[in-house]
């Protein structure tokens, strides 16, 4: 499985694709994306602009989200354990209800998170 634009991506998710896990997604342009349940855990995501996008639900565990635009950007019930958030651009309401932050990487980010134990 190989995706090399974001409209690929999106559309399928459309068509009802939800596994984008291990994927190379780095500098994809996906703010405002309805990416809900999908699973990204371990894809390469840094650099990509997520922002304003709903990934709610979403399977993000060990996913490289490093240099990633989060502001906005809905993780409500994500699992993002053991994610890389290193230098993403996060604001305040980047807290999901009931996300799972164990063992993410926080450095960098501006809001002196360090790194989240469980």
């Amino acid at each position: 499985r190989f995706i090399v634009k974001s409209a690929e991506l999106l559309e399928r998710y459309q068509q009802g694709e939800r596994n984008f896990s291990n994927l190379n997604l780095s500098r994809f342009m996906l703010y405002e994306a309805d990416l809900r349940g999908s699973n990204f855990s371990g894809a390469n995501l840094c650099y990509a602009n997520l922002s304003g996008a709903d990934l709610g639900n979403a399977d993000l565990s060990g996913a490289n989200l490093s240099e990633s635009n989060l502001c906005g950007t809905n993780l409500e019930n994500a699992n993002c354990q053991g994610a890389d958030l290193r230098n993403a651009e996060l604001t305040s309401e980047y807290h999901g209800i009931n996300t799972n932050y164990s063992y993410a990487d926080f450095r960098g980010d501006g809001l002196d998170q360090g790194i989240i134990e469980k």
